[in-house]
């Protein structure tokens, strides 16, 4: 996941390597040796499940970049899995779904020039600020645009809030925090109190700063209510960025968007005789009026621009009774990518010279986030391929690219399905799949959504395990995995993971591994396969997630979301349609 960007997955995504590799990677067989080989067992198993892994996330998959070399073996290696078993191509005759896409690289070697209190200050890249642009545009001009505070950046009317009202911003440079209004004077009185909502996201931040007008929208970083520390944001902003084309997605957009670190935003703002925490406290009251600053932002920000494509891949079990109907398992392919640059070269090859943990390694593996997730859904294809008899419904199979820039690939996919989305029954979605061990639980995103978690919970009192929601709702995981854009479309979907109650360690070690893998290796280099990894655990999800499709691709209830739900009246006119 990421900051999708953030989000693998930004997404999502916390779960969970236990310890840094501790032996050598092993090298990747090519993707055909590896389709053809007979040692793959028909039923769901952790040696298996480890070589999917193993593979997808070594250095030969080069951090499995969308439109990079990388991608190629990632969408190869899962379409030769897809076809050993027997599984039909998902999209007429073709395993792939070509998703059309903008590749932009910006010039590093920038800086946001401000003009503060009529004194000049600017914020380096990577240091200070990220910023990016997704017009598809080679060079974005900022020439002093005012700054406005703009507290959360939320205009919700059903809520009665608006950080906008009562002001213009069209041209200006929005500020605002991340997260939701309250969260971090913990009230929980204001939108969902610690939980986070879509509001609280920064995809939604940056898309309404452009329904209202604005030229630029700045996020003030701070680690807990983004739930991941600055170079985090700077990994997932560095390099290349990933958008669909607007004529695909023609949602406004922002000339500039970006992030700006804590330590330069408290600076920024005491120099304007602003306290950053005093705003914190006032931006999170009912109330509340966006605050013009006595300073301006400029930029020319040149970027390299490349239309390119990527792909989902898809592959498809017919059903035995009702083939027009589906239930979709899915995970992301995608991760963040080789960030080495030739201008590094020298460097690297100095430091192999003293090497120290990590100290030349610019290949984001992404093991965990999320060649877990892909190999779960492989593993599960596996068990359908050979289950007698053979499902009423049918299973399909979802690859998808482009997560870790916002949800693309999901996004276009639920734009153009292959199953048209009133004839999906359900999405079950894989996402960081947790590698430490059995849990005396499972933890399920969204913890209250819809009757999946019905035929869940029976599966998992059968493994003697309960389910509960997410420890850190204020994360907002539910917002920043796949499953969450067929949501919205009104498909109940489920995103659930081995939980923190560890057999071996209890809640103690389940939370201590979480915050480990947060800190030292999401969207980091170090997320490589780790053959010490315990995956019992991982065993037991992937049994309970095929045993809820399984229940529902021999039967035919269709899951609803529960009463009270955002997405349920979507799901109405849905069914709706397809009743028509």
């Amino acid at each position: 996941m990421k900051h999708s960007r953030i989000p693998c997955t930004l997404a999502t995504v916390l779960m969970l390597a236990a310890c840094k590799p501790q032996a050598p990677e092993a090298t990747a067989p090519a993707p055909a040796e590896v389709a053809d080989a007979a040692s793959f067992s028909p039923s769901i198993t952790a040696g298996d499940f480890a070589q999917h892994v193993r593979t997808l996330a070594s250095d030969a998959f080069e951090g499995r970049a969308p439109g990079s070399a990388g991608e190629q073996k990632s969408v190869a290696y899962i379409e030769a899995q897809f076809r050993r078993l027997g599984l039909k191509p998902g999209l007429g005759g073709s395993y792939f779904q070509t998703v059309p896409m903008v590749e932009t690289v910006a010039d590093e070697d920038v800086a946001l020039r401000l003009n503060v209190d009529g004194k000049p200050r600017d914020l380096r890249f990577g240091t200070d600020m990220v910023v990016g642009t997704r017009t598809g545009q080679p060079k974005v001009t900022l020439d002093r645009s005012g700054l406005v505070f703009v507290g959360y950046g939320v205009n919700a009317p059903e809520l009665q809030w608006n950080d906008y009202a009562g002001i213009d911003v069209k041209g200006k440079t929005v500020v605002m925090f991340v997260n939701d209004p309250g969260f971090h004077q913990q009230d929980p009185s204001l939108f969902e109190g610690n939980r986070m909502t879509y509001y609280g996201r920064w995809t939604y931040k940056f898309e309404e700063a452009a329904r209202q007008g604005a030229a630029a929208a700045l996020i003030i970083h701070d680690t807990e209510g983004a739930s991941y520390g600055w170079e985090v944001v700077k990994n997932s902003w560095s390099g290349a960025q990933f958008d669909l084309r607007q004529v695909d997605d023609p949602a406004p957009r922002v000339q500039v968007q970006g992030w700006i670190s804590g330590d330069s935003a408290r600076s920024l703002f005491s120099a304007l005789g602003q306290d950053l925490d005093t705003l914190y406290a006032a931006a999170g009251k009912r109330g509340f009026k966006a605050i013009p600053l006595d300073a301006s932002a400029s930029i020319d920000l040149e970027s390299r621009i490349s239309e390119k494509a990527s792909r989902n891949v898809i592959a498809r079990l017919d059903g035995a009774k009702r083939s027009d109907e589906a239930i979709v398992y899915m995970a992301h392919w995608d991760h963040l990518g080789d960030h080495g640059h030739e201008a590094d070269e020298h460097a690297a090859t100095a430091a192999a010279s003293t090497p120290g943990p990590g100290s030349t390694d610019t290949i984001y593996n992404g093991a965990v986030d999320n060649a877990t997730g892909v190999a779960g859904i492989l593993e599960i294809a596996e068990a359908f391929a050979h289950q007698q008899p053979r499902p009423d419904r049918s299973v399909v199979f979802l690859a998808v690219t482009l997560e870790e820039s916002g949800l693309l690939g999901s996004r276009y996919y639920v734009a153009h399905p292959a199953v048209p989305l009133e004839k999906t029954v359900a999405v079950i979605n894989l996402d960081a799949m947790p590698v430490i061990g059995k849990a005396h639980d499972m933890t399920v995103v969204g913890f209250g959504s819809s009757q999946l978690e019905d035929i869940l919970r029976r599966i998992a009192q059968e493994q003697g395990r309960t389910l509960h929601a997410e420890a850190t709702p204020e994360d907002g995981f539910y917002f920043r995995s796949d499953h969450f854009n067929f949501a919205r479309a009104g498909v109940p979907a489920l995103y659930a993971k081995g939980g923190d109650d560890l057999v071996v360690g209890g809640i103690a070690a389940g939370r201590l591994a979480q915050v480990d893998y947060r800190d030292h290796r999401y969207h980091k280099p170090s997320d490589e396969f780790d053959p010490s990894w315990k995956l019992e655990g991982v065993m037991q999800d992937l049994e309970a997630l095929y045993g809820v499709g399984r229940e529902l691709a021999g039967g035919q209830q269709w899951p609803t979301w529960y009463e009270g739900n955002a997405f349920r009246a979507a799901q109405q006119g849905l069914r709706a349609g397809a009743a028509r």
